[in-house]
């Protein structure tokens, strides 16, 4: 914009005084200045002047609605890359699932008291006795929670914890050591299924420990598959007897030689929005990718609860990550929906062979090994209930809710938040064409058509609160049918640059034709030449101003939609009535109080068929546009 108005400008300063000749001009004063005028008019015409404050302000009001709808943007960028969202990557628990864990199924091979005691001791969540439930991490409450049930709430105290090897992601379980009541002193070695059986050489049949044989261990596994295929979460629970307090209590030296005890399912359930917020993503062309540290079968029973897969072929796991090259997966990609068993350092990877697809990508997560991923992604996204500082502080986006629904409901504010401030951007900027177009052709005929006060006006009074309230427009109907937009599109994209080309020569022509009305009006024939000498062209430059002001008033409802009809409009913009009503008013106020009309043109009143004509012309905008938008329709389908 700057350059083209530079270029304008010079042009423009240069023809006029060529028009008057150069050694009229350069020897009268008041000739260069009338000209230098011409220049700082077209100038002014050209530069939207309230365009950056209304789209700063339509962002921010974006902004805060996202908030309310438990969306918090951390930086404003991300409202333009909302819009082009293609792929989402989300972690599984408590983002698609409620994080609500229950114990519902056991396999047991040892004493169901030792089992659930174990279960609860090997875990760092605590019965609550005022609360009457456990208190800590979902999935060990419902270990504790499952124990309490069977009366075994008092655990801590009567068996206390004498060493420990923590949870481990790459080991995926975790040691305890814990004194009995009988003096010796027990591990219980909590974890993934696969990885706990494996690290098991005998196994429980009611209170004796036998060997287990591989035909035993297949059964496990299958019961653990059985487990999984229900979309119930596995843990796995094996144990060790000590005579005396182990010296070593590294996980190398812990976990090995274990006593198997049982399996324990339990259920985390699906947040009842989020497959019909999947099925709205997918509409919209928006991939959703589940991510999890959850067995394979687990992540792909919820997987197609939710419908992000339809069969087993569709999910790959960490390990087999690890087998494949970083060429092998960016090829394959597109085949996987369900990514299991994965670790922190997985999901960069995964992220960066998205974007190898040319996708924008949306990565959620909580911990504090998440955060390169969600850094690497476009969308960085952050869970605002369970995500820890660095997760959130690395983030364009914080959930304050940890819920899925959140991400497209934010996805669908993007997309209209772009549209209304591309509707901003062409409202003003067909009206500035108009300006511009109008001096323009004025300058080439050899009169003077607007002031620059005028033109001030036009910009700052009559197009900003119009323009505001486009930028509260409700989302149109088919907004989230629409694939996700070009991230490489300009803002002109899809002939938006040819529609502020289009609608403004509309405007000028509107606005000229008044002009010359005016003028007819005002002398009853139009000669050039006494325009030119500047003879009664007052109520010409008053008709075309009040013209180009109910023009852009008028134009204001065109824009609600860029190519659907006004009249297809099934909500209405209240603030797009009061923002017309007020520029209506201002209007009216400076062209008939009059100090002000006196400022803004001189000695001149005009009668009631001027004001008529003015109105009349200003309205045709209206089915001009029905027209334009017609054709554009018919274009663009085809």
């Amino acid at each position: 914009l700057t350059i083209m108005v530079i270029v304008i400008c010079v042009v423009i300063f240069g023809v006029d005084i060529i028009r008057h000749g150069v050694g009229n001009v350069l020897t009268d004063p008041t000739a260069l200045l009338d000209t230098f005028m011409v220049a700082v008019s077209l100038a002014v015409a050209a530069i939207p002047e309230g365009l950056v404050a209304v789209v700063t302000i339509v962002l921010s009001l974006g902004v805060t609605k996202m908030a309310k709808r438990q969306a918090i943007i951390r930086k404003l960028s991300a409202v333009e890359t909302l819009g082009c969202t293609q792929t989402i990557c989300s972690d599984k628990t408590g983002t698609l699932t409620q994080n609500k864990m229950t114990v519902v199924k056991h396999e047991l091979a040892a004493p169901k008291e030792k089992f659930l005691a174990g279960m609860a001791l090997c875990s760092d969540a605590q019965w609550d006795d005022d609360l009457g439930e456990a208190v800590g991490e979902p999935t060990e409450c419902a270990l504790v929670n499952d124990a309490g049930k069977a009366g075994l709430t008092g655990l801590t105290a009567e068996h206390p914890r004498v060493g420990e090897a923590p949870f481990d992601s790459g080991r995926k379980m975790m040691s305890v050591v814990v004194e009995t009541l009988d003096g010796e002193y027990e591990q219980y070695t909590k974890g993934a299924p696969d990885v706990v059986i494996g690290l098991c050489t005998h196994i429980y049949e009611g209170d004796k420990v036998v060997p287990l044989t591989e035909e035993r261990r297949a059964e496990l596994v299958a019961a653990n598959k059985a487990m999984a295929d229900e979309a119930l979460r596995v843990l796995a629970l094996a144990s060790r007897t000590y005579t005396e307090v182990p010296s070593d209590c590294s996980p190398a030296a812990l976990e090995h030689d274990l006593v198997f005890c049982g399996l324990s399912g339990m259920i985390d359930p699906v947040r009842p929005e989020v497959a019909d917020a999947i099925r709205e993503a997918h509409d919209a062309g928006i991939r959703t990718v589940m991510i999890t540290g959850d067995h394979i079968d687990t992540a792909v029973a919820i997987a197609k609860q939710l419908g992000i897969v339809t069969d087993r072929s569709h999910a790959i796991t960490g390990a087999d990550l690890d087998r494949m090259s970083d060429e092998e997966l960016d090829a394959h990609i597109e085949d996987y929906g369900v990514y299991a068993r994965v670790q922190p350092e997985h999901k960069t990877r995964i992220v960066e062979a998205w974007k190898s697809r040319d996708q924008i990508v949306a990565m959620t997560g909580d911990g504090v090994n998440d955060a390169p991923s969600i850094k690497r992604a476009d969308i960085g996204v952050g869970m605002g209930i369970t995500g820890t500082d660095v997760t959130k502080n690395v983030a364009d986006m914080v959930l304050a809710d940890d819920n899925f629904a959140t991400i497209i409901g934010a996805c669908e504010e993007g997309r209209r938040i772009y549209d209304n401030i591309r509707k901003v951007i062409q409202f003003l900027l067909s009206a500035n064409l108009a300006e511009v177009f109008s001096v323009f052709i004025a300058t080439l005929i050899g009169f003077t058509i607007f002031q620059p006060v005028q033109l001030l006006w036009v910009n700052l009074v009559t197009d900003c609160f119009p323009a505001l309230a486009l930028g509260m427009e409700d989302a149109e109907g088919d907004i989230m049918k629409r694939k996700p937009r070009n991230a490489k599109d300009g803002v002109f994209a899809g002939h938006m640059g040819l529609d502020c080309v289009v609608q403004g020569l509309i405007i000028t022509v509107l606005v000229l034709a008044s002009f010359f009305v005016g003028v007819y009006f005002d002398m009853g024939y139009i000669h050039i030449a006494d325009m030119i000498a500047g003879n009664a062209d007052e109520e010409g430059v008053m008709m075309a101003f009040i013209t180009l002001n109910m023009v852009e008033i008028f134009h204001c409802f065109n824009m609600r939609s860029r190519r659907a009809s006004l009249f297809t409009m099934k909500k209405e913009n209240k603030w797009l009535w009061a923002s017309a009503a007020l520029a209506l008013v201002l209007t009216v106020i400076v062209t008939v109080q009059p100090t002000l009309a006196e400022m803004f043109f001189g000695p001149v009143t005009l009668e009631l068929k001027g004001v008529l004509a003015a109105l009349g012309l200003a309205f045709l905008i209206i089915p001009l546009m029905e027209i334009y938008k017609a054709i554009m329709r018919a274009v663009e389908k085809e």
